[in-house]
């Protein structure tokens, strides 16, 4: 079975998921992530985890990549996608793509938003 992730609104196999080469998070490890335990395709504390995850991003200024509701979507089929009995979903969220340099990008880049499954 083939693992499968989600990119910017995207479900690929893991193998083909990609983010653009000049992602603040990749250049500059301008980012968020949050990890989520899952058992039987359920995730755990899951409300906890999103109030984190936007706690963590308001203090950087990144902007929610999307709303909660279809954050919690995005996971309920991505478990779906990647059946494990025990699994952890990993949610990065990055302040997006932009032209390398040290400045913040300009207002509205919109943040890059990788999940996986293991």
């Amino acid at each position: 079975m083939a693992r499968i992730a989600y990119v910017n609104g995207r479900y690929l196999p893991i193998t083909a998921a990609a983010i653009a080469i000049e992602d603040r998070g990749y250049q500059f490890a301008d980012a968020v992530y949050e990890v989520i335990k899952a058992k039987d395709g359920q995730p755990r504390d899951l409300e906890r985890h999103l109030d984190r995850l936007e706690r963590s991003l308001g203090e950087l200024r990144i902007a929610m990549p999307t709303s909660r509701a279809a954050l919690r979507l995005i996971i309920e089929r991505l478990l779906a996608r990647n059946p494990l009995a025990k699994s952890i979903v990993y949610i990065q969220v990055s302040r997006g793509t932009a032209p390398r340099n040290h400045l913040f990008p300009k207002a509205g880049t919109r943040p890059t938003l990788v999940l996986t499954v293991r």
